[in-house]
């Protein structure tokens, strides 16, 4: 029975010792693949260096390692800094990703905008008043635009009066009556006959408006001087 137990013991510290030889086997070759690593990067480190070097002789920069090295220790203390701006730039391409859909949007019903100005000639209608534009600029100089500023007053007065109802309707029948004449059909009047249809109420309503008329003018023109 004490032989039993004491070969027990012993199976069970060749377990462990198995065990503990396998975990050394294994942290060994983890050993060995780390020092592998290492000699790798150390090899691409040196590499990569000596090719930036190469290529810095090569372009003709000089490295200066104390402005190297205040550049290295400023960049460690504005860290904080660095990362402030890269949260604010990341919270703002969530606002770009978040009003992106509105945008979108926005820029439809703009574009679907001009298209219904278009369909109703707004671009046109505005292409030609510039070219009216043109052809007024072109046409007066600046002394007739000067000569225009100092009687806008009275151009305004003027066109002021000519757009009320009752000038208007007297403009509008005037311009039916020339347009009902037949101008190349004018009839001839001798001045008995001229002297005849004088008396004639017409005519003399006609005339009485045409001396009432000057004799107003000329009161106003008078009136105008004498201001």
């Amino acid at each position: 029975m004490a032989e039993k137990d004491l070969q027990k013991q012993i199976d069970d510290i060749n377990i462990k010792l198995d065990a503990i030889l396998e975990c050394a086997t294994a942290q060994k070759l983890r050993s060995e693949r780390l020092d592998d690593l290492m000699e790798d990067v150390n090899i691409i480190a040196k590499d990569a260096f000596r090719s930036t070097v190469e290529e810095l002789e090569r372009q003709g920069v000089e490295l200066n390692w104390d402005d190297l090295k205040f550049l290295t220790f400023k960049l460690m203390k504005n860290i904080g800094k660095f990362t402030f701006v890269l949260d604010t730039f990341e919270s703002l391409y969530d606002l770009m990703q978040d009003l992106g859909p509105v945008a979108n949007e926005v820029i439809i019903d703009m574009i679907r905008k001009m298209h219904e100005f278009e369909q109703k000639g707004y671009f046109e209608f505005f292409a030609e008043i510039t070219r009216a534009l043109d052809t007024i600029i072109t046409h007066y100089s600046g002394e007739d635009v000067k000569l225009l500023a100092d009687n806008i007053v009275t151009i305004m007065d003027t066109l002021k009066n000519l757009t009320q109802p009752e000038m208007l309707r007297a403009m509008n029948n005037a311009v039916n009556v020339f347009q009902k004449l037949e101008v190349d059909n004018i009839p001839e009047y001798s001045i008995w006959k001229a002297m005849k249809e004088m008396r004639s109420p017409e005519m003399k309503k006609g005339i009485g408006f045409m001396i009432t008329f000057l004799k107003n003018l000329s009161n106003e023109n008078v009136a105008a001087i004498q201001q």
